[in-house]
């Protein structure tokens, strides 16, 4: 079967395409990607050994643009939607695995026009504009939140389930401000920093790039022994190192760290699309197994509190909210409904 999976424009949104190809190739399908000259879609399967083949597609997002501006992104989508067409029967395509984010639009639709099998991945407790329109189109729609024959377990690296222990108590603490890093979280982490360490808790902080100079000065002029990264490739590992984060709620480093079972305080982006992290954030809450707080003032005595409890009871009852193996079963539900 040849699947072609579109989507991206940030890393959420690529992480799931790549877990879900990984499982598609692994079972002997051939894998292809459509997405987008913009965003980090060529930075992470440009050179990719996991793709068949990739596709860049010209295209722009559209939500946040205005008149003309809006007009020239759909006119680059239609574009799009015709180069999609053309890929689709020129690689025979049997159906289309769409992760979201403007990257999937073209190929997404060119799928519906062709009635060629198209499934969706929504990776947050609320909807994307794009998956709420496509959905009713759907052959499939999969979902971390929703109950019902489309729920799924996040597609989750299965390094973190190999990860995973139970957490007694926090003797080190991530700061996880995701790629770009988050300013609030940075400075929270300064200002907690010399608490933690009359505590006996030892730090790592991934802080951005564009925030690493500061925020490692910032270290050395409180004297404080903090491991700090700009960026890097090793988030699992230093999850695993981990016995409590403070963290954004993007969907894939929430279900990460619940499969590492590290117990969690979030600190949802305030200018996330439709609230989305919070909502996802939501999600924990409404199970008992972390914490969420708006960024704001006041916030610094509600996580030393947190610090402070007893971490047994979420650390075990997070392993009970996913289970391992998500892409494989997806692709497994592909398989079923294209009668394979």
């Amino acid at each position: 079967m040849t699947l072609i999976f579109t989507g991206g424009g940030t890393g959420g949104h690529l992480v799931i395409a790549l877990s879900l190809a990984q499982a598609a190739k692994a079972r002997g399908h051939k894998v292809i990607f459509i997405g987008s000259m913009s965003g980090q879609d060529r930075q992470w399967f440009a050179q990719s050994a996991v793709f068949e083949k990739t596709y860049f597609l010209e295209t722009t997002g559209v939500v946040n643009k205005k008149g003309f501006s809006k007009l020239g992104a759909m006119w680059k989508i239609f574009k799009a939607v015709l180069e999609s067409r053309h890929i689709i029967k020129t690689l025979q395509a049997d159906a289309i695995v769409s992760v979201g984010g403007f990257s999937a639009a073209p190929a997404a639709i060119a799928s519906i026009t062709m009635k060629r099998p198209l499934y969706i991945h929504e990776q947050n407790a609320i909807t994307g504009k794009l998956n709420t329109l496509l959905r009713p189109y759907a052959a499939g729609f999969f979902s971390s939140y929703e109950t019902g024959s489309g729920h799924c377990d996040y597609p989750v690296n299965e390094l973190y389930f190999q990860q995973g222990r139970t957490r007694t108590e926090v003797k080190t603490i991530i700061f996880l401000g995701g790629s770009q890093g988050a300013k609030f979280i940075n400075d929270l982490a300064l200002e907690i920093a010399p608490w933690l360490i009359k505590q006996g808790i030892s730090i790592l902080h991934q802080c951005g790039a564009s925030e690493e100079e500061r925020v490692r000065h910032a270290y050395h002029e409180l004297e404080i022994d903090a491991e700090v990264y700009g960026f890097t490739t090793q988030i699992a590992q230093l999850i695993e190192r981990s016995d409590f984060a403070v963290s954004r709620s993007g969907a894939s480093t929430l279900w990460e760290l619940c499969a590492a079972r590290v117990p969690a305080f979030f600190i949802p982006f305030p200018h996330a699309a439709a609230d989305h992290q919070f909502h996802n954030a939501r999600y924990i809450l409404e199970h008992n197994v972390g914490w969420c707080e708006r960024q704001g003032e006041g916030i610094l005595s509600k996580l030393q509190e947190a610090i402070s409890s007893d971490m047994q009871p979420k650390s075990e009852a997070l392993g009970h909210l996913i289970a391992g193996n998500g892409a494989q079963h997806i692709i497994e539900m592909v398989e079923k409904n294209c009668n394979l």
